[in-house]
């Protein structure tokens, strides 16, 4: 078992350490709650929502290659929701106070462990589940929650998939899709007006396919950009050392390097300075954290390194003198193992997540996950702690996830600055 910080108030932690068989079908709609459907034609209350609780689970890479931004994805969850419990809980649309119990389960970023994980949480009578990281780990679970009309929402995957609502009606994603920051990023690119020549490197999954075709969407018009060399890496792969050799003989002066695993963003901005290669860099928003990736992969090498981003930076100075972030800071220490400032922009992300819940809670008028699924989708223009100017979340458009705008911004040494065009 994965044992983390014994959380006070009432936050749970269950972290499964082995794959579970069970049946999905088992579970009775009606069970779970103080007020079921009676004769004054009350709604029967879901799994997992109780007069006073609603308990809701968090499938993420606890453990191994993805842990670090894996425990973020949960911690600020429970940081927020830790904190709102301590104040008494929060106010639903039904007049009824609630305590949020956080379950998380480890998944390794195995598929296989996380249908386990979600199987596990039908048996223990979970009533909605979601934020976790991964694409290939959401997707192991999403054929399974629609059929058992399981909300698996807020997701930490870009996969355009879980916010298509005629295709995944019970799921919702928070980050922007990953065609959508590639776009963001070559649109930019074409805004600096000057010739480049461009190599990629992808994972050769849904997540590697995704970013390059909203890059290939933006630049295909344009003259001034030229595809010089494009490979592929396997997510499981310990290495990207051949494939960084080859793409350095390409000369180019532009690298997308759609990368998931953070040893390996690492490892291949050691190997690029070590060929001599030095062009500048895109890398993915869950990739790009300045202390975690880029101080010791050596980034401030570069001419430039670039991400997308719709949350503020904890690092910052202004995000740490400032109310909200020393709110935040102070309840990452409380109820999570987080040591000082995160190193992942997920701990926000989450966060951010957990308001939106928050959000939605509010307006459930019954206890439900048709009325909780009805609430999340219809929460519009909120301005959610943490947002960069400009950004806001909204979940009333279908086929777009619940953060819709992103911008590029450029690493500065320490930090990200706002660009409007790669130079």
């Amino acid at each position: 078992m994965n044992m983390r910080k014994n959380l006070k108030g009432a936050v749970g932690i269950v972290a499964m350490a082995s794959a579970v068989a069970l049946i999905l079908s088992g579970c009775a709609r009606g069970g779970g709650g103080d007020s079921g459907g009676g004769d004054d034609g009350a709604a029967t209350a879901s799994p997992g929502i109780t007069d006073t609780t609603l308990t809701f689970g968090i499938s993420t890479p606890l453990t191994g290659a993805t842990a670090g931004p894996g425990n973020c994805t949960a911690d600020g969850a429970l940081a927020y929701f830790g904190a709102k419990n301590a104040e008494g809980g929060i106010e639903f649309g039904d007049g009824k106070t609630r305590t949020i119990e956080i379950k998380t389960y480890d998944d390794q970023y195995d598929p296989q462990k996380a249908l386990s994980n979600f199987q596990q949480m039908v048996a223990e009578g979970v009533f909605a589940g979601g934020i976790g990281l991964g694409t290939p780990t959401n997707r192991a679970w999403r054929e399974a929650a629609i059929d058992e009309k399981f909300p698996q929402v807020l997701v930490m995957t870009g996969d355009p998939l879980f916010s298509n609502r005629q295709e995944s009606p019970w799921q919702l994603g928070l980050v922007a899709t990953y065609p959508q920051e590639g776009q963001a990023f070559g649109e930019a690119l074409v805004a600096s007006g000057e010739p480049h020549k461009l190599a990629i490197l992808s994972q050769n999954d849904d997540y590697g396919d995704g970013y390059v075709e909203g890059l290939k969407e933006a630049i295909k018009d344009s003259p001034d950009i030229e595809i010089v060399g494009e490979l592929t890496y396997e997510a499981t792969d310990t290495s990207v050392d051949a494939q960084l050799t080859e793409l350095a003989g390409t000369g180019a002066d532009i690298f997308f390097n759609a990368m998931s695993v953070t040893p390996l963003v690492i490892s291949a901005l050691q190997k690029s300075q070590q060929l001599g290669w030095m062009p500048s860099w895109f890398l993915p928003s869950n990739t790009s954290s300045p202390s975690a990736i880029l101080e010791p992969g050596g980034g401030a090498a570069f001419p430039g390194i670039y991400t997308v981003a719709f949350s503020q930076n904890a690092a910052s100075p202004a995000f740490q003198d400032s109310d909200d972030g020393k709110a935040f800071m102070a309840a990452l220490g409380e109820y999570t193992n987080q040591d000082g400032v995160p190193g992942f922009p997920h701990c926000v992300w989450s966060w951010i997540a957990a308001a939106t819940l928050d959000q939605a809670f509010t307006t459930m008028t019954e206890p439900t996950r048709e009325n909780f699924m009805e609430a999340l989708e219809n929460v519009s223009s909120f301005d959610a702690p943490f947002m960069l100017p400009g950004a806001a979340i909204d979940t009333t458009h279908d086929g777009i996830p619940a953060v819709s705008e992103v911008v590029v911004q450029k690493f500065n040494g320490t930090g990200y600055d706002t660009i409007d065009a790669v130079g």
